[in-house]
């Protein structure tokens, strides 16, 4: 892969892309290719993942034509050189910020939103004046030939290349020396791509995921609740890394709850989900098969139906009778990444203990008409984000920043929080001859200076 590499370092090092013309250009190219090709673009979701045309447009082209406008609006303002104060003992001085591309970026991207995951990157790092190679995910196949066909078609020749292959071309990938590498996937793949970085100590940033924690504790609206928590855990068939992962409540709620999502699943996907053309598959036959294992002896109380052939797994909720059975069950031992929400009986205090003593999340659920809980929740637990009585909508706007902490990922991005990640901000610090106020600290040190100097640090 490093004839790829060299091509957009090549086109990178000509300069042509630090002018904002050349920018914008790349981003209304991209935006014509969203619009040319929409119906390609739902086509190749719907044989990938069977997404339907709503769903398709709502989590993956739409975000990514809002953040190019986003972009294209206020690039220039992002750009301008920003004035910076300094102490008055520097005076007459000059101090400003400046922000100019990192150079070629490496943007990688999961199966999951293959659309969205791999080009709202790519807006930041055109907008930052980059040129892009595009690794799509393999396991997406409609989607990334789609990207093999266009993205020639639409971008100047090596401006942006698309690149195919498994593992092997990953890795082969990571090892060249990028400006910045951006990385959405798993928390174990995250830390190879760490281990390639810090071999030419490239910044990264990780978008990984985790087992995001919900705790429940919602009287009035109960109804409501439960739409949305079943909406954010079975969009996309439970393949979304913010997704609700698991879920506490209070052993007295435990059956209303159960009763709620199970109203919620059939409101939305109706009483065979296999025949909704609203709810997903599972992206291929391993993921399938793995999932159909964790569902293995576990306490099913909605759902658990799967069809091989059709790669479907019903929507599906499991109750556990005590948070210790859970512990020993392969549902909790992993990121599920499906449609299956365990449901662990326990008090507000047993919750938060049991999430401080996982990895920290890509976002905490707060679903509670509680405000001290509520608080709580912020002070004490350790996430990305905290959603309230909401799932996904954190993810899913280009003027908030996104992104995980420790295990759950490094780095925000959306909007212009994307394209600072991949432009280095550079200070500029010009000080005039005269006066040259710097005599007074160069040697010989006189006894006036230093008194001045004294009192200057008791005063500070």
């Amino acid at each position: 892969m490093t004839g790829q590499y060299e091509a957009v370092r090549d086109y990178f090092d000509t300069g042509v892309t630090k002018s904002l013309a050349w920018r914008k250009r790349q981003l209304r190219s991209l935006r014509s290719m969203m619009e040319d090709n929409l119906s390609a673009w739902i086509d190749a979701l719907w044989s990938d993942l069977h997404k339907n045309p709503q769903e398709a447009v709502l989590t993956e082209i739409a975000l990514v034509q809002t953040e190019i406008d986003h972009a294209l609006e206020n690039l220039h303002r992002w750009n301008r050189p920003r004035r910076i104060k300094a102490p008055w003992t520097f005076q007459p001085i000059r101090v400003f910020e400046v922000h100019q591309p990192l150079g070629p970026a490496l943007i990688i991207a999961p199966w999951n939103y293959p659309v969205q995951l791999l080009l709202l990157p790519l807006v930041g790092a055109l907008a930052a004046g980059n040129t892009a190679v595009l690794k799509p995910s393999e396991f997406a196949v409609a989607t990334q030939n789609l990207l093999l066909k266009l993205i020639p078609k639409y971008f100047e020749d090596q401006a942006v290349v698309v690149v195919s292959g498994g593992a092997e071309i990953t890795e082969d990938l990571l090892h060249q020396n990028w400006g910045h590498i951006f990385y959405t996937g798993s928390t174990r793949v995250g830390r190879l791509v760490m281990q390639a970085a810090a071999q030419n100590l490239t910044p990264v940033t990780l978008e990984l995921g985790g087992k995001s924690p919900v705790w429940f504790n919602q009287r009035p609206q109960m109804e409501q609740a439960c739409r949305r928590l079943a909406w954010a855990k079975y969009t996309n068939a439970g393949q979304t890394c913010v997704a609700p992962d698991y879920l506490c409540a209070p052993p007295e709620q435990i059956d209303v709850l159960v009763e709620g999502i199970g109203k919620s699943i059939k409101h939305m996907y109706g009483s065979a989900a296999e025949e909704s053309p609203d709810y997903g598959r599972i992206i291929n036959a391993a993921h399938f098969l793995r999932l159909k294992g964790l569902l293995k002896d576990a306490p099913i109380r909605v759902g658990g139906r799967c069809q091989e052939d059709d790669r479907f797994i019903e929507p599906t909720v499991v109750v556990f009778g005590s948070i210790e059975e859970a512990k020993n069950h392969p549902l909790m031992g992993e990121e599920i990444f499906g449609p299956i929400l365990p449901i662990i009986p326990a008090s507000f205090d047993e919750a938060i203990n049991y999430v401080n003593a996982q990895p920290d999340a890509l976002t905490v659920y707060a679903f509670t008409d509680d405000i001290s809980q509520y608080r709580r929740m912020i002070a004490e637990t350790s996430s990305g984000s905290l959603a309230r009585n909401v799932g996904l909508l954190q993810a899913g706007a280009t003027t908030i920043p996104f992104g995980g902490v420790g295990a759950s990922g490094m780095g925000r991005y959306h909007g212009k929080e994307t394209w600072k990640l991949f432009s280095n901000r550079k200070i500029i610090v010009s000080k005039p001859l005269r006066p040259d106020t710097l005599r007074l600290i160069q040697p010989p040190t006189k006894r006036w200076v230093r008194r001045s100097l004294s009192w200057i640090s008791r005063s500070q």
